[in-house]
């Protein structure tokens, strides 16, 4: 359980990294980086102490895929991004919330943590921007 919280720590860590104004943060939002798809990022929900959010890279190739494809998450009180759903063919997920439950979580935050730091490493950069809602993964 300890390896869990010290990824969903760095996984906060690395968020903040990628979007310093999170918490002021409402809507759409696209970063761009040069020769690399743009990221996506739409705030889902927002309470006192938590943010849902859902990031995605939308690829210009012609086809409609968003992957990978993930809704975190974040727990500003406690410093922590938890991935809660993830769509991508890279990494096999299975049902998270099916024993082996915290080996399939940790796994899970171990690849979004891995991705949240490429993109660290790229120096994507957001902005404001409106999008039609994309279906959310559940």
């Amino acid at each position: 359980m300890g390896r869990l919280v010290s990824l969903c720590e760095e996984n906060y860590d690395l968020l903040l990294r990628l979007v310093p104004e999170l918490r002021q943060m409402e809507g759409d939002y696209r970063a761009r980086c040069p020769g690399h798809a743009d990221l996506h990022l739409t705030i889902l929900e927002r309470g006192r102490y938590t943010t849902l959010l859902r990031l995605t890279y939308r690829f210009e190739d012609g086809r409609d895929a968003a992957e990978p494809d993930a809704v975190l998450r974040v727990y500003h009180d406690a410093r922590e991004v938890e991935a809660v759903a993830l769509r991508q063919s890279v990494l096999s997920t299975g049902n998270l919330y099916e024993a082996p439950a915290l080996a399939n979580k940790w796994q899970l935050n171990w690849f979004v943590t891995k991705w949240l730091g490429f993109c660290v490493s790229l120096d994507y950069r957001f902005e404001n921007y409106a999008q039609e809602p994309v279906e959310v993964v559940s």
